[in-house]
């Protein structure tokens, strides 16, 4: 089974990648790329192959960029942006404002109140936006503000207040600051894409179902109030363990575009359930299923841009975060190409969903 997934994986190396076989279908296919690997000629000809559009997995978060008050480091998203240019690729940001990978200066400012936070966030705006506007076109403006529904399994309910998490955005700031980041953000650019993104959101069952009504809410009250948004972004780490049914789904994604928003998956990759099928090639194949039936419902609900937060399993935090990892000694299976960089089922799910929806 193992011999025979590999050699599939081998005879799938060659021919179009991903971004051609998008681009010829009116999708643009991406993925996460970490600056640090990019000196790796082989993950650095994975990226150039695959993927038309690059998001940075760490190097555009507050962090990265501002590690100290007043101190901007663009040299790893530099990197990242140096090869999309080399390379005719496009760059997406990620992310304006998270209540993770901040500095501990700026949890420490956050916690004096929501004066100094506007401040804060206006001078990070004013550091990061005119800087990367040559490059980055698309920012993930807020990321991951709506609290785990109870119940969930999968992921650990979140404090909130409403269908907020409780994070030192929302203590600093109140209720409506993911609509300040945004306002804020469309002041400093007025043609920029402005993405709310966050995961969750496709699985078949009532904790999936409520996160989905709290960022419908979310999203209705901000174009209500005619706040600046022009997408959702869909992280899309889909879980096995979780079921999934096309309907409901289907019936949320209308529901967003019908507020007039894009919707992109921005982060897909696949956590395999906790008992696993006998053989490489029935995991791959129950992979591939489960993103065939999540990337084909959002494609059919007018997705156009689909990335992957990696390429190659041997790169994906699934096989290093100990939150993820299996307990079992095996890596997940999670994303198009296998740790030798051979193209799996999930690839060919990918190519024939974007394949089959021209236009």
């Amino acid at each position: 089974m193992a011999r025979e997934a590999a050699a599939q994986g081998e005879r799938g190396s060659g021919g179009e990648g991903l971004a051609a076989i998008g681009r010829a279908n009116g999708i643009t296919f991406g993925t996460a790329v970490d600056s640090r690997k990019l000196g790796d000629a082989a993950y650095a000809a994975q990226v150039a192959a695959e993927a038309q559009l690059l998001v940075p997995e760490w190097e555009a978060k507050w962090a990265a960029l501002q590690p100290r008050q007043g101190s901007f480091d663009f040299g790893p998203l530099g990197i990242i942006a140096s090869l999309a240019q080399a390379n005719g690729k496009q760059l997406r940001g990620h992310a304006l404002v998270w209540h993770a990978a901040m500095p501990s200066w700026l949890a420490e400012g956050l916690a004096e109140g929501a004066a100094k936070a506007r401040g804060l966030l206006a001078a990070h705006l004013d550091g990061v936006l005119p800087a990367t506007r040559p490059a980055i076109r698309d920012w993930d403006v807020v990321n991951e503000a709506i609290a785990n529904a109870e119940g969930n399994p999968f992921s650990a309910r979140t404090p909130a207040q409403g269908d907020l998490r409780d994070t030192p955005w929302l203590r600093a700031l109140g209720p409506g600051y993911v609509e300040e980041a945004f306002r804020a953000a469309r002041e400093r650019d007025r043609t920029l894409r402005l993405t709310y993104n966050d995961y969750g959101l496709e699985g078949d069952n009532p904790w999936a179902e409520e996160k989905r009504q709290r960022v419908l809410r979310l999203l209705r009250r901000m174009v209500g109030t005619q706040c600046p948004v022009d997408a959702l972004g869909l992280q899309a780490h889909l879980l096995m363990d979780e079921p999934f049914r096309p309907e409901p789904f289907t019936v949320f994604l209308r529901s967003v575009r019908e507020l007039g928003l894009a919707v992109l998956v921005t982060e897909l990759d696949v956590r395999e359930a906790q008992q696993l099928p006998a053989g490489l090639a029935a995991r791959d194949a129950a992979v591939a299923e489960r993103v065939r039936q999540v990337i084909g419902t959002a494609l059919d609900a007018g997705c156009r841009t689909v990335l992957t937060w990696g390429l190659s399993d041997k790169d994906s935090w699934l096989a290093r975060d100990p939150d993820v990892t299996r307990k079992d000694g095996q890596v997940h299976r999670g994303l198009p190409l296998d740790e030798g960089g051979a193209r799996k089922p999930m690839w060919q799910a990918l190519a024939t969903a974007f394949g089959s929806r021209r236009g």
